[in-house]
């Protein structure tokens, strides 16, 4: 079973605990790291997700995200993360902007990691991905804008489109 820290709408632990799957109390978030990955070429990491998974399978995402663990705090969620699902280690990762969904009880902390990893060595989780892509500026900005992109990455990442285009 996975156990959560609770969060208040402020990104404030309560005390409380979380457990994946039950529902979260009234007033309560839990924390959520998203990380756009960044080639130092410029071409953005996209994601197809596994076709088992419960909700969303085969989108496409844009960059990984995952929940904090108990004990865990943001930037330490996000490098677990990226390490778990593409392989890559990260000692640097630059903050995109906060998101709080209010509908899902989540407080979204957004990253931007820029990797020279070689593009062919992305090491995916098989139950989270099934396959990736390296998107030119041009195309993810189109893929963004597109029907194809899922609202809840377009609210999310808002801001951090702004500043690359």
């Amino acid at each position: 079973m996975e156990y959560w820290d609770a969060y208040d709408r402020h990104g404030r632990k309560t005390g409380g605990t979380l457990m994946r799957g039950a529902p979260v109390p009234e007033g309560s978030y839990h924390l959520v790291s998203c990380i756009v990955v960044r080639h130092t070429d410029g071409d953005f990491l996209l994601l197809r997700r596994a076709a088992c998974k419960e909700a969303h399978p085969n989108i496409l995402e844009i960059g990984v995200a995952g929940c904090a663990l108990q004990g865990e705090d943001a930037v330490s969620c996000a490098r677990r993360e990226l390490r778990e699902e593409t392989g890559i280690t990260c000692d640097t990762l630059t903050k995109t902007g906060r998101y709080v969904d209010d509908s899902s009880k989540t407080i979204y902390e957004g990253y931007e990691c820029v990797t020279n990893i070689p593009k062919d060595q992305i090491r995916l989780q098989p139950e989270e991905n099934s396959a990736y892509y390296w998107y030119t500026p041009e195309e993810f900005l189109t893929f963004f804008r597109s029907d194809q992109c899922l609202d809840r990455f377009k609210r999310r990442l808002k801001d951090y489109i702004k500043t690359i285009g």
